[in-house]
This record gives C-alpha cells, sequence and structure tokens, in this order.
C-alpha cells in the first residue's frame, strides 16, 4: 500500500461519501463495484472515521487490493483495485 500523498494513484471512478455513516458508505461501495470490472481502480471519498476499519475489511473479504489510504483533516481518501 501506497502511503505518500505526493504520489496518488489514478482512478477509473470516484464515489463521494462525504456526510454518510455506516454502514452507508460500504453499501454504497458494493453497489458501485459491480458496475466495475476487475483491475479498475476505485477512489472513495469518506468523513465517517469508521471507514478506516471497515473498508480494509471490505478489501480484504472481497479480494480487492487497498492501493493507498489516508486522512486529512477528518476526509479520508482511498484508492482501491478491483480483484
Amino acid at each position: 500500500m501506497v502511503d505518500s500523498a505526493d504520489s496518488l494513484p489514478a482512478c477509473d471512478v470516484q464515489l463521494d461519501t462525504t456526510g454518510l455513516y455506516c454502514p452507508e458508505p460500504i453499501m454504497l461501495m458494493h453497489n458501485k463495484v459491480r458496475d466495475m470490472h476487475s483491475g479498475e481502480v476505485l477512489k472513495v471519498i469518506a468523513s465517517d472515521p469508521a471507514t478506516t476499519r471497515d473498508i480494509p475489511k471490505f478489501c480484504s473479504f472481497l479480494g480487492h487490493e487497498l492501493l493507498h489510504q489516508q486522512e486529512d483533516d477528518g476526509r479520508y481518501l482511498y484508492f482501491i483495485r478491483l480483484g
């Protein structure tokens, strides 16, 4: 997983879940990845701190790769390559 904010991965699709709380961000991610293909990268923007726990588990459970994860002033950013 890349931790440098200087080199963010490119993404194919973006999902903004700002203002939503568990379980809504994960439910929206499930819906979004259904429309995507293996190898594509999903960028997720979130404001819910629970995503720091939920999104890595989502990736692990479904076989996706968490490429990048960062927090900046209450905003959480994730880049996920679909497995």
